[in-house]
């Protein structure tokens, strides 16, 4: 690197923030996409904002600290994956530069991630923050799909290694099919964790507090069921065997409380293979878009791109996720090709990064010295401006 300070990686996502320096494999910090801003402050209001410069501007927190302050709002710049409030963006990466990376802006160059097509204007809007507020030497802004698919390349061999590829990025806010050269097909997650909470219709946990128990059940005992009545057979079985219980404290009384968890351990992620379980308006399940993605693609692609079906995201983590979808878009394939004198190789790629994929494909490319020659520099931005962040140097493409 030329004796340079390690680049920061920073990966804002609907939900959580992932913050950490270039070469290492996990993010340092990963904290709530969430800022806390007094009532009265004009957030928004950009004549405001300038002539009022000061105390009121310092008067925030974000991530876990935001919601523990007392008399504030709790916000979310970032939503569905893309920015709405560029102020609060502002502020947000204020603090996760200077308060939690501890970095000196100006000494270090910065990746930042965005979701597959995202606005020409976006890229500018977060131009001027790096270059304007945070005076920051170089910038480059990754495609969270590219950075997922080179996350993989750490479970595979050099011959392995490929950017073609699909990628399925199932965080907090949203559920995306990306392909490389940036193409995307949103579907929403029909609230995952809505799914799960349907435990408080037996138990009497926090009502104020049943988002964080969804997701720590979630996290704790849910995973995908290769058939559904057999699964419902096997706790009416045994439900000693299968039924879990989660203990919690209220954080309001810190009164111990418990909720049973039952059928919801398999029904809750069951959602991704039949989302009709939780809104009746979608009814197509994740394996038969996937199918239908790679389908709308030209026809000398869709065989590398059935063979490198790679995720990424929290919500990609439940056991035997990767074996389901695998074998329902092989099925469908199959179904298709009966006839067909060579057969389709349908991979589903799991690897150890996946929690953090985008996060961890940002720390690689930012640590290699091909990485400096390939970002915005503070010398462009000032000649040319923000329509700079319009070319991507890596692939030669502008928009």
């Amino acid at each position: 690197m030329d004796g340079k300070l390690p680049a920061c990686v920073i990966d804002v996502g609907t939900g959580y923030t992932k913050l950490g320096f270039a070469a290492n494999k996990e993010p340092q910090f990963i904290i709530p996409s969430a800022i806390a801003i007094k009532e009265t402050a004009k957030v928004g209001d950009t004549t405001s904002r300038r002539l009022n410069k000061g105390v009121e501007d310092l008067d925030f927190y974000i991530g876990d600290e935001a919601f523990d302050a007392t008399g504030y709002a709790v916000k979310y710049p970032v939503r569905h994956g893309l920015v709405e409030d560029w102020d609060l963006m502002e502020k947000f990466l204020e603090q996760c530069i200077f308060k939690y990376l501890r970095a000196e802006p100006e000494d270090h160059y910065f990746l930042l991630t965005e979701p597959p097509l995202n606005t020409p204007e976006n890229r500018e809007y977060i131009a001027e923050i790096m270059f304007e507020s945070f005076n920051v030497p170089g910038l480059y802004i990754a495609v969270q799909a590219v950075l997922a698919l080179a996350a993989s390349w750490a479970s595979r061999s050099i011959e392995e290694r490929t950017l073609t590829g699909i990628v399925i990025d199932s965080g907090d806010g949203l559920c995306d099919r990306k392909l490389y050269k940036a193409y995307s097909n949103r579907w929403p997650q029909h609230n995952l964790f809505h799914s799960v909470s349907s435990t408080r219709e037996r138990d009497r946990h926090p009502p104020e507090q049943s988002l964080e128990t969804a997701k720590a059940i979630k996290e704790k005992y849910c995973y995908i069921c290769p058939d559904i009545a057999k699964e419902f057979a096997k706790y009416d079985t045994d439900p000693a065997k299968w039924m879990k219980k989660y203990e919690g404290v209220n954080s309001v009384t810190k009164h111990p409380f418990t909720v049973d968890v039952g059928y919801e351990r398999f029904l809750g992620p069951e959602i991704f293979f039949h989302p009709e379980f939780s809104n009746p308006d979608f009814t197509i399940p994740l394996s038969q878009i996937v199918d239908d993605v790679i389908q709308n693609c030209p026809i000398d692609v869709r065989r590398p791109l059935y063979d490198n079906i790679v995720l990424s995201g929290g919500s990609t983590m439940f056991k035997d996720f990767s074996r389901r979808l695998q074998r329902d878009i092989k099925r469908t394939v199959d179904a298709r090709l009966k006839l067909s004198p060579k057969p389709i190789d349908v991979q589903v790629v799991s690897h150890h990064m996946q929690r953090y994929a985008v996060w961890f494909g940002g720390s690689m490319l930012a640590s290699t010295p091909e990485f400096y020659t390939v970002c915005h520099t503070k010398e462009d931005y000032e000649e040319y401006g923000p329509s700079i962040c319009r070319h991507n140097p890596v692939f030669g493409t502008m928009t």
